[in-house]
């Protein structure tokens, strides 16, 4: 039934801010563009990335950091934290060890989404194969 993920969504009360700001860290334009919502493609699979204005935000959405933490894999967790954080995001959830090579660490961005960082072999081991897991 779930064949992948399509978009990740994450909102922002400074929409322009924080799309300079995902621009930066990611070092791509958005390559859609809207009034309120841009989007990036990010990573090998070219995954979506939109950023909301929170004016199109349901009720109740904004507020505390909280729910879902999507983990982006990343090649250097200590670098990409670094990164993260010297632009200003602030952390969350340290450097923490998952086992058998999987280590993640989870930041608020200044716009209060949560931005999970993760080392992970599975995700390699998928790579190198050129398929999808099942």
């Amino acid at each position: 039934m779930l064949r992948g993920v399509a978009t990740i969504s994450i909102y922002a009360e400074d929409h322009e801010a924080a799309s300079a700001w995902y621009t930066e860290l990611l070092g791509l334009e958005p390559y859609f563009r809207v009034p309120g919502y841009h989007e990036w493609r990010v990573g090998d699979h070219e995954d979506e990335l939109g950023l909301i204005d929170a004016a199109y935000a349901p009720p109740n959405a904004l507020g505390e950091p909280g729910g879902a933490v999507v983990q982006w894999h990343v090649d250097d967790l200590e670098a990409a934290l670094a990164r993260v954080l010297s632009l200003g995001a602030t952390p969350r959830e340290p450097v923490t060890e998952r086992g058998e090579g999987f280590r993640t660490a989870v930041v608020v961005d200044p716009f209060g989404n949560l931005l999970g960082l993760m080392e992970n072999p599975h995700w390699l081991e998928v790579q190198a194969r050129g398929a999808t897991a099942r």
